[in-house]
């Protein structure tokens, strides 16, 4: 039976590392084959997250976007960040990382109700933000013309690591962040902002 959890530890753990997006239940067990119940999973998980903590690790699985992926411990985020700011900078502009705050805020959202909050056309990011699927068409407005709606994907909670939308930032929050990026040049114009804006810096409102 301990070469069985064994077996099952070492398998779980290996599917959750080698995964580039948080790894479900479902997945695991058709991967694995396994008959397990999420409680089973859950248990398993915390076992390698004890083993981990006893053995000095710097991670630890996480249950994120619906699923479960290694994460590393919040002391060693700002060494992280100044390793990964260059693929920030290249994944998202400031104008899509706005767009995104606006669609995750009120989703489902149009096209015109994105630009009536931000001020500025969000086509560009819109479009981006649709083929690195953090943003998804929901359906169609009840209103003249029934514009498409748009909502964040599972993705977008991967991509930040939240459980779920329950754990969203405020906006002004959103708004710090950005400032913070813009300080720390995750995101400056000198790394080549690839929006068609012209540069411009309008600044998100908050409607709350």
């Amino acid at each position: 039976m301990q070469d069985l959890d064994r077996h099952m530890l070492q398998s779980i753990e290996a599917l959750i590392f080698a995964s580039e997006e948080a790894l479900t239940f479902q997945a695991i067990c058709q991967v694995t084959g396994f008959d397990l119940k999420y409680a089973d999973l859950e248990e398993l998980v915390a076992t390698l997250n004890r083993d981990y903590e006893a053995t000095g690790r710097t991670f630890r699985i996480h249950c994120i976007a619906g699923g479960f992926r290694f994460l590393s411990e919040p002391e060693h985020g700002d060494l992280i960040r100044k390793l990964l700011a260059p693929v920030i900078q290249r994944r998202l502009s400031r104008s899509m990382l706005e767009v995104l705050a606006v669609v995750a805020w009120h989703q489902p959202v149009t096209r015109g109700e994105i630009q009536q909050i931000r001020g500025v056309s969000p086509d560009y990011a819109i479009d981006r933000l649709l083929e690195r699927s953090l943003i998804e068409v929901r359906g169609r407005a009840d209103s003249p013309g029934r514009p498409l709606q748009y909502g964040t994907t599972r993705e977008f909670l991967d991509l930040f690591h939240l459980p779920s939308l329950k754990e969203l930032p405020k906006l002004r929050e959103i708004r710090e962040i950005l400032q913070e990026h813009e300080e720390q040049q995750y995101l400056s114009a000198a790394g080549g902002d690839d929006s068609p804006e012209n540069g411009q810096t309008d600044e998100l409102q908050e409607t709350e």
